[in-house]
């Protein structure tokens, strides 16, 4: 009995330099198999560990194959050790002796099903289960502080590649935004948990022509902020070579296609106003309907192609153009705006944002955006935003006085 103790005090002992070690998992699996087999008078065992779903680690001397075997419903809430005693109501694990649980803070990690006591006094039963608990325990909590361990770092990695795509998403937005009785722009960026891929932009094209656009990319994070920074910066290098929209959304669809073979794609909507001509040309490609408010008319600019990313050739392309424009309101927007939902699953929808602009012809551009982000927390009551969400609003004011 003495050299027993040392032998299990010598495997605690391993097993503890092991875990100090920072073997992973498979290896104290592979201790605790050792150990067992080599210090304990057992014919059979099979260790069930929980990760996410219950799998089988360990088993020797059994007549079945538990790496193979799912685990029986009786044993999936157990707390205590059960005997099993060869009864036919637990199926192929009725092979077993006996069952025992290794549990840390209420919650079962692991099962070591055991056959072979029979042989054994009640004394060397007794000690042999107990020994099995601790080996069992001590090797199950340290599984578990590895999990924690790797759950922590990839909660941190998250928590840093959130914190790389909002300072990338950032540099994507204009710093300053025109203030004149000429112009104004405005634009809102209310952004969802997870960093997605919203830009706006307002870039001068000479003194007589501006461009203003909103897109979105689909997915999140690091890749689509990257995406996004890219197709940023592309659009910028095409807007100094040439004012063609039809060339610059053809080249802005092509690169986008290069950079993500189709997996990722983004909507987009550029609108480029011309003073002299007092013309709006623009392209919609697949995004949102755009408002466009005059004195007497309220339109919805469609005309466009597809979204950029998903094939090339685009399958179609039409320029859109609104002639004798000289005062006029703009609003543009992200899907996040109109598909937040309320507590009954209901979205906003594109309908209840063209109802409110359609009585804003004369409202501050800032107060607009302020009112209906006032207006959409009150309509999701309790849900939570789904997404992020832009706003850009442009008001000119071109007459001749």
């Amino acid at each position: 009995m003495i050299r027993k103790k040392e032998l299990e005090l010598n495997a605690l002992l391993e097993i503890t330099q092991a875990i100090n070690a920072n073997l992973p998992a498979r290896s104290l699996f592979k201790i605790f198999n050792f150990t067992v087999r080599g210090n304990l008078k057992l014919t059979k065992i099979a260790l069930y560990v929980w990760d996410n779903e219950w799998s089988c680690k360990v088993h020797f001397g059994t007549n079945a194959d538990f790496s193979k075997t799912q685990l029986e419903d009786a044993f999936l809430s157990l707390k205590d050790e059960k005997d099993l005693s060869g009864n036919a109501a637990f199926g192929r694990f009725a092979e077993f002796d006996v069952v025992i649980p290794a549990v840390h803070k209420s919650q079962t990690l692991a099962l070591v099903f055991v056959g072979g006591l029979d042989g054994l006094d009640p004394h060397e039963r007794e000690e042999t289960v107990k020994f099995i608990k601790a080996l069992s325990n001590i090797i199950m909590v340290a599984v578990e502080n590895k999990k924690l361990v790797r759950e922590q770092l990839k909660q941190e990695a998250f928590r840093k590649e959130l914190e790389i795509a909002g300072e990338v998403q950032q540099f994507l937005f204009p710093k300053s935004l025109p203030n004149t009785n000429r112009l104004k722009v405005e634009a809102g960026y209310w952004p969802h948990t997870h960093v997605g891929g919203d830009y706006y932009d307002y870039i001068p094209i000479d003194r007589t022509r501006f461009l203003i656009c909103v897109a979105d990319v689909s997915g999140k994070g690091i890749p689509a902020a990257l995406l996004m920074s890219n197709f940023q910066a592309s659009l910028h290098t095409l807007l100094r070579q040439t004012s063609d929209l039809a060339e610059i959304v053809h080249a802005l669809n092509y690169q986008v296609m290069e950079n993500t073979k189709g997996e990722k794609f983004i909507t987009f909507f550029g609108g480029i106003y011309d003073y002299e001509k007092k013309k709006l040309s623009y392209v919609n490609a697949g995004h949102n309907l755009p408002i466009l408010l005059t004195n007497e008319k309220t339109m919805l600019l469609e005309d466009g192609t597809t979204v950029l990313g998903a094939m090339d050739p685009l399958p179609f392309l039409n320029v859109g153009e609104v002639n004798d424009l000289t005062a006029f309101t703009l609003f543009s927007y992200t899907d996040g705006l109109t598909e937040t939902s309320n507590e009954r699953g209901e979205e906003l929808g594109a309908d209840a944002v063209l109802k409110y602009m359609e009585g804003c012809r004369g409202k501050d551009l800032k107060t607009i955006h302020q009112d209906l982000m006032a207006a959409l927390d009150n309509f999701k009551g309790t849900r939570s935003y789904l997404d992020d969400i832009t706003m850009l609003s442009c008001r000119v004011e071109n007459e001749e006085r």
